[in-house]
């Protein structure tokens, strides 16, 4: 499949299946003509929502897609565009199976890729602030932690509210997506971030409103200080070495080392001469204090120079005009 789009793209919308049976007709009809290819993918529901469907539903253009074991929601979507691309799909919209989403948004969210301005769009909840009002105390506090975590591990600056599932991907891009190493559950929106920073593909949001009813959120505060923080620590990890060891070198790779060592040794150096100097019961020195101030402000300017940095690398030409240019990735990351 070429990585350009065709003046009418082929466009495909993907639903993770699992406990939606009361809604998930009604999501399907919400889909427009702009769409081509829906797939509902039945995540080993309790509830046969794939049977369900079929029953149900009339749609041409409706194929479903069942799992063996449950996976997840990040395990359905990887199902779902591994079938679009197969049948191909040139743009791989993900909405939701529990009516939340408005399917009528379809179009914005597909038009920055068409327009060739995005390789990956999502929704941002946050955008209009009178809408924010609407979102559930405890909900805005875990979205605004993790979209500040999300900034650090994915390197996309720009973005906010990481965990919206409202998405859509260019074909050409998603393929080079690792699928089999993508998180399958709820770090799943999260860590597609990560993922498509590797292939430094471009990612844009779309305003859309919030939307709330009595669904019981799955956004847990425990999640956010635990398991999301270490995936969050991880991902950091691995895009700094791909990003600035791996594939390139700049001076930002000396910057943060450089920088992390001196306010390291400052802190240390200080710390140790102002226990011994508490124990001794006697002033610590200014020339002692000088020492370890020094290494102190010397490696947060040099850490502050490499996030300045590093937001100005946030990428900006989508990766499926690469492509088309002739300028491939030559193989998938191994993130």
């Amino acid at each position: 499949m070429s990585a350009t789009l065709p003046a009418r793209p082929a466009v495909a919308v993907v639903i993770p299946s699992y406990k939606v049976t009361r809604h998930i007709i009604g999501v399907i009809a919400g889909i427009g003509p702009e769409v081509d290819h829906i797939y509902v993918i039945d995540d080993k529901c309790p509830d046969q929502s794939g049977a369900f469907v079929r029953q149900h539903c009339t749609d041409p253009r409706v194929k479903v897609l069942e799992h063996v074991e449950n996976q997840g929601v990040g395990g359905a979507v990887m199902t779902g565009y591994q079938a679009a691309i197969a049948d191909g799909v040139d743009i791989i919209v993900k909405v939701d199976g529990d009516g939340q989403m408005d399917a009528r948004l379809i179009p914005s969210f597909i038009a920055p890729i068409v327009n060739g301005e995005a390789d990956y769009t999502k929704g941002n909840r946050f955008f209009d602030l009178e809408q924010i009002s609407q979102m559930p105390p405890m909900r805005l506090f875990g979205n605004a932690v993790l979209s500040l975590m999300t900034k650090l591990s994915s390197g996309y600056w720009d973005l906010f509210d990481p965990t919206n599932g409202f998405t859509a991907i260019h074909a050409g891009a998603a393929r080079h997506i690792p699928f089999a190493k993508v998180s399958r559950r709820y770090f799943f929106e999260t860590d597609m971030l990560f993922r498509l920073n590797t292939i430094n593909a471009v990612v844009v949001d779309v305003p859309m409103d919030a939307h709330y009813g009595d669904e019981v959120s799955n956004l847990k505060i425990s999640k956010i200080v635990t398991e999301f923080l270490f995936k969050h620590v991880r991902n950091f990890g691995k895009r700094i070495f791909y990003n600035y060891y791996l594939r390139n070198m700049s001076l930002a790779s000396i910057e943060l080392p450089l920088g992390l060592a001196m306010l390291t040794a400052g802190s240390v150096y200080g710390l140790s001469h102002w226990i011994a100097s508490a124990r001794a019961n006697v002033s610590t020195s200014a020339g002692t204090v000088m020492l370890s101030a020094l290494p102190v402000l010397m490696g947060v300017q040099l850490i502050l120079a490499f996030l300045a940095y590093d937001i100005a690398s946030v990428p900006r030409r989508p990766v499926h005009l690469r492509l088309a240019a002739g300028l491939g990735l030559g193989r998938k990351t191994h993130a």
